[in-house]
């Protein structure tokens, strides 16, 4: 597993993960360098448009990318990181503020990453998103009556199964225009959640940060 750690610019909620391991890869996406600044991370690459904030002057390893371009900021750093060879992606900054769009944006970036072998992990406030595709994934327990939501990436999820939660699923469909599976909770000390065809946006709710 060679981990790669993404900072953009939307709201930083705090590290639930630190960089520093051998072999990680730390890339700032545009004005997310002010979250590496604000936890003392220089990261191995500065890259973006530059339309939130300038680069430092003296920061050297910068990669300016053009305003106008297909993918976002953040996408770029992830394509960075699979060039490098990583597998394992945590996503700092990736929702809140003022910008919906790039929130489902990010969401839609880690359909993008799992389906070149990778996965990635979002982190928003106290809730921490991924995608799973034609599998199945365990969620432990870390909040009593903890929230967890699944949303349907596609035209459509087949065979869907939901264990150790409030309300269960059994090879149930889920669409996107039918939001079932929100607002869920997880009772057991390690849920799952499967399925069988398609794709699920899957998220859960964390402990609080000490720090909050």
């Amino acid at each position: 597993m060679k981990r790669c750690f993404v900072f953009a610019a939307g709201t930083f909620y705090g590290l639930r993960e630190r960089p520093g391991e051998p072999g990680d890869l730390t890339i700032a996406a545009d004005a997310g360098y002010q979250a590496c600044l604000r936890e003392n991370i220089v990261p191995d690459l500065l890259l973006g448009d530059f339309d939130s904030m300038e680069p430092p002057a003296d920061f050297r390893r910068v990669c300016r990318l053009p305003a106008e371009k297909d993918d976002t900021d953040t996408l770029a750093a992830l394509r960075e990181g699979l060039e490098a060879g990583c597998t394992d992606f945590w996503i700092y900054g990736g929702t809140g503020g003022k910008r919906l769009d790039h929130t489902l944006a990010n969401l839609q970036s880690l359909l993008f990453l799992r389906r070149r072998g990778a996965r990635g992990w979002l982190y928003g406030d106290d809730f921490l998103w991924t995608v799973i595709e034609d599998e199945a994934l365990d969620i432990p327990k870390t909040v009593e009556w903890g929230l967890f939501s699944a949303f349907c990436l596609g035209d459509r999820a087949e065979g869907v199964n939901e264990t150790g939660f409030q309300y269960p699923l059994k090879d149930a469909v889920l669409t996107p225009d039918f939001p079932v599976g929100v607002s869920n909770h997880i009772l057991e000390p390690a849920a799952r959640i499967s399925v069988r065809k398609g794709a699920l946006a899957v998220g859960w709710e964390l402990p609080p940060l000490n720090s909050k």
